[in-house]
């Protein structure tokens, strides 16, 4: 797949390699004058590092703190990169972004989380693709682990071993989800209010069920939930609604694809469930589609 969008990936063990990977892609951006200043969006010790490297230099790049970027789920990073690129790159995106992924926090606490991860790492060779943007994903193996790392070099164009990102995500997808428990119970009524009352009878706070809640009746919406198969289950912030529809979604960007704004509003579909909630699992089967939404 030839496109604008540059997607690299590096590999450091250590200090010397990180910067080693990182100072000659900055300098890469530096020597363009067509491009606006580069962001490195690392850890605080690396930033530390590239301050200290850089020497003036620094003032020409931004330097991001990745907890800062790295806020939520996958879709939410999708939603900072567009931000970003639209608030700060060149005419058709142009711009160089060193990213280190946070994976000795949310991102690689569990299998879960990784596989979401990975499925954003893939997923950006196609949101991405029409712009111009050159981006250097750095995995640090005293972190990531080989697991993460063989993984990820499969979402890269530049290691070899690259998969085509719709072949990938549907091999993410081919591990089915875990059956609803025994207490699972039916939602009549997906209207936002109705679930709403429903998770806060589950110990979701008031906030929090308002946005679970509009998330369900967005995706719902959506994917044009079947009448009385929508499931709720778990407590507190671990609210899960399972909705089964009649349509196939079949499109693995769904959900995934910017709005013209990415403010949160009616509307937006499996745009805004994907962004309130830590999991948005999509299924197809011959039958239609499972939709299974988790708070956190």
């Amino acid at each position: 797949m030839s496109t604008p969008f540059d997607h690299r990936m590096s590999v450091h063990s250590n200090d010397d390699e990180f910067l080693a990977n990182a100072l000659p892609f900055l300098a890469e951006a530096l020597n363009s004058p067509e491009e606006p200043a580069p962001a490195a969006i690392a850890s605080p010790h690396h930033l530390a590092l590239l301050r200290d490297t850089l020497g003036t230099d620094v003032q020409h790049v931004t330097l991001i703190d990745h907890t800062d970027w790295y806020t939520g789920s996958a879709a939410n990073a999708v939603a900072q990169g567009a931000g970003y690129l639209a608030a700060h790159a060149g005419p058709g995106g142009r711009i160089h972004l060193l990213m280190e992924p946070v994976w000795n926090g949310r991102a690689g606490r569990s299998p879960r989380e990784t596989t979401e991860w990975i499925r954003y790492e893939a997923l950006a060779n196609l949101l991405f693709a029409p712009f111009a943007t050159t981006a250097l994903c750095a995995y640090d193996a005293r972190t990531a682990g080989a697991a993460i790392i063989a993984a990820a070099r499969r979402a890269h164009p530049d290691t070899g071993v690259y998969e085509e990102p719709v072949r990938l995500v549907a091999e993410l997808n081919a591990v089915p989800l875990a059956p609803p428990p025994p207490d699972a119970e039916f939602l009549t009524d997906l209207a936002a209010d109705a679930v709403r009352l429903a998770a806060q009878a589950r110990g979701l706070a008031p906030a929090d069920a308002e946005l679970f809640a509009t998330a369900v009746a967005e995706a719902a919406q959506a994917v044009g939930e079947r009448a009385g198969t929508a499931l709720l289950w778990g407590q507190d912030t671990h609210c899960v609604c399972e909705l089964r529809s009649a349509r196939r979604v079949d499109d693995p960007l769904a959900g995934f694809v910017p709005p013209d704004t990415t403010d949160l509003e009616s509307g937006q579909g499996l745009w805004y469930a994907r962004q309130v909630c830590a999991y948005v699992d999509v299924r197809d089967d011959r039958d239609g589609s499972t939709v299974r939404l988790q708070y956190t």
